[in-house]
């Protein structure tokens, strides 16, 4: 067991992205994202998130994976998405463990007729691009056919796009807007409040057997300013002033082993 975790008498490391999807925190802003995405899919719709680095948008998708359930829904989850349109149809036939042609045109079919199947099969499939906005321009010209089915007149599956916030002014040029017309539900993660920040340490460490307040009410201020309410380094940081609280035999994880953590990542606040 590490240092740390015996000094604070945790069961396991709190801020660990190794957490079930039905474990995951969410704030009330959050929450209320997902329950549109769930919308979404329920309508047969698509849709793009966007959000600074860092600001849950995974979470997101893991909530969303979560509350869909796998009954009357198929999601996979694609995010190598720095190729071609050949390859990235290929990546997602292998997402989705169908064979696929050489061609990009036999590639398409075969990702087109598997959705149809599925649709025979009364399976939903909901695609979800993760770091959309890295998506060659060929691929983006081309995910708009891929909605189609009988002359546009069935909605067989949603597309989820997710990615940072230039994704959206991609989406919005003129030579994308077919596609972008089809996306009807357009939604932005923002970063956290100082108060979701105090709630999510608060519940990342009850889940390890920490029931009492760890970090000072200053270290957890600084420790929002210092990660821009952003969760991924919340984590980092909280997890290394945890590991320097306990090297220093102290009891609560207080403002000095925060500006300790931050002067050895060069990180400098007013």
């Amino acid at each position: 067991m590490s240092l740390y975790l015996e000094h604070f008498s945790l069961s396991a490391a709190p801020f660990s992205k190794e957490i079930d999807d039905d474990k995951l925190w969410l704030p009330p802003s959050k929450r209320a994202l997902v329950d549109e995405l769930v919308e979404c899919v329920h309508e047969k719709k698509h849709a793009v998130i966007t959000g600074e680095p860092g600001v849950g948008k995974t979470c997101v998708l893991r909530a969303l994976r979560h509350a869909l359930g796998q009954q009357s829904f198929r999601m996979t989850y694609c995010h190598n998405v720095t190729l071609g349109r050949r390859d990235f149809y290929r990546h997602l036939c292998s997402a989705l463990a169908i064979p696929c042609g050489h061609t990009a045109g036999d590639v398409f079919m075969a990702v087109s007729n598997h959705v149809e199947q599925l649709s025979n099969d009364r399976v939903f499939p909901v695609f979800l691009v993760d770091e959309a906005h890295l998506l060659h321009q060929d691929t983006l010209d081309h995910l708009h056919i891929l909605l189609n089915y009988s002359w546009d007149s069935r909605a067989l599956l949603s597309l989820v796009l997710i990615g940072l916030p230039d994704l959206e002014d991609r989406l919005s040029r003129r030579r994308n807007r077919s596609l972008h017309s089809r996306i009807h539900y357009r939604l932005s993660i923002g970063s956290l409040s100082p108060e979701d920040t105090a709630d999510y340490v608060r519940v990342r460490l009850a889940a390890v057997g920490c029931n009492k307040e760890l970090f000072t009410s200053d270290a957890i201020a600084m420790l929002h300013e210092a990660a821009s309410g952003s969760l991924r380094d919340i984590d980092r940081i909280a997890h290394n002033a945890l590991r320097t609280a306990a090297r220093r035999k102290r009891k609560l994880v207080e403002r000095d082993a925060l500006q300790a953590v931050l002067q050895a990542e060069g990180v400098s606040l007013a």
